[in-house]
């Protein structure tokens, strides 16, 4: 399984934009994947790509998944439920393709 990490654009040169990370390093992230980005912009990342640009909301829950699965990792699991309130209590839907009753 992938798990893209959240970055912000600290200065973009070409198609390489120079992001900060989740611990505060920066790092070289190649943008050749999404539209152009810009200075304070947030990436979703994975092997040093840019895979999609998000708005700073969505940067943050993900970094709060990431944060909550740690803590886990740690054995801390207190901090699921709040990270994960959107899938909490619902039951998975299969996208239209997997469905039996599509036409």
């Amino acid at each position: 399984m992938c798990m893209a990490t959240p970055m912000q654009v600290l200065r973009v040169e070409g198609s390489l934009a120079w992001c900060r990370d989740r611990d505060g390093s920066e790092k070289p992230i190649d943008t050749q994947l999404v539209d152009a980005v810009a200075p304070g912009q947030w990436l979703l990342t994975f092997l040093g790509a840019a895979r999609e640009i998000v708005s700073a909301e969505q940067a943050r829950q993900v970094g709060d998944a990431l944060d909550a699965l740690e803590a886990a990792l740690a054995g801390d699991p207190s901090r699921i439920d709040d990270a994960f309130a959107d899938l909490i209590h619902r039951s998975p839907e299969l996208p239209d393709f997997l469905r039996k009753d599509r036409p």
